[in-house]
């Protein structure tokens, strides 16, 4: 879609279709803590656990992050363990440094059909797993709760978004999908991806 519903804030997990096998899986964005001191390069450059990288802030300045992608652990900061002094697994849990905001949509999926886990960089509305196309545009949502929001707003003859969980998410659907005239088709091609 286009205008401002791109530029709607994402969630931290949303739904995708698998890389490798094409069926529903989960994304998450990876996490980045920046790392404070030298000394601990060594420890996060040489970990089974982080991926170490050099970032650049928007003054020019590089600093040192360890990257932990929580869907390739199960989804929880449990396989961090023994850091450094000075860090611990809660900063590895939503930290300020979520990974789309270095403008690299990196994170890991996982998906359950395939057994597939792995380092992913997401390409979003193409990958979102709820999506439909209507007149040469992709109408999507994040997951399966905003997918419902999406369709039940489309079939309402009111656009009251107040009375949605996804309130925000549905103030930015174009109008090319809210048409008399695209409801019919709209609403069915959701409930076809719904299933």
């Amino acid at each position: 879609m286009t205008g401002t519903y791109d530029w709607n804030p994402m969630p931290h997990k949303v739904d995708i279709k698998c890389p490798a096998c094409g069926g529903h899986c989960v994304f998450e964005f990876a996490e980045v803590v920046k790392i404070a001191q030298k000394k601990d390069l060594s420890f996060f450059e040489q970990s089974d656990v982080f991926e170490y990288a050099v970032f650049t802030d928007s003054c020019g300045h590089k600093w040192h992050g360890a990257i932990y992608f929580a869907n390739l652990h199960g989804g929880s900061t449990d396989a961090i363990t023994q850091l450094p002094e000075g860090y611990s697994p809660e900063n590895w849990a939503h930290s300020k440094y979520l990974m789309r905001n270095h403008g690299l949509d990196l994170g890991a999926f996982s998906c359950s059909h395939c057994d597939t886990r792995k380092p992913y960089i997401l390409q979003w509305p193409e990958d979102a797993y709820y999506s439909i196309g209507y007149k040469g545009e992709i109408l999507w949502a994040f997951n399966r709760e905003s997918a419902i929001d999406l369709r039940d707003y489309i079939a309402s003859n009111e656009r009251k978004t107040e009375k949605y969980r996804w309130a925000k998410f549905l103030l930015h659907v174009p109008t090319v999908f809210k048409s008399k005239n695209a409801r019919i088709s709209i609403v069915k091609q959701i409930n076809k991806v719904l299933g």
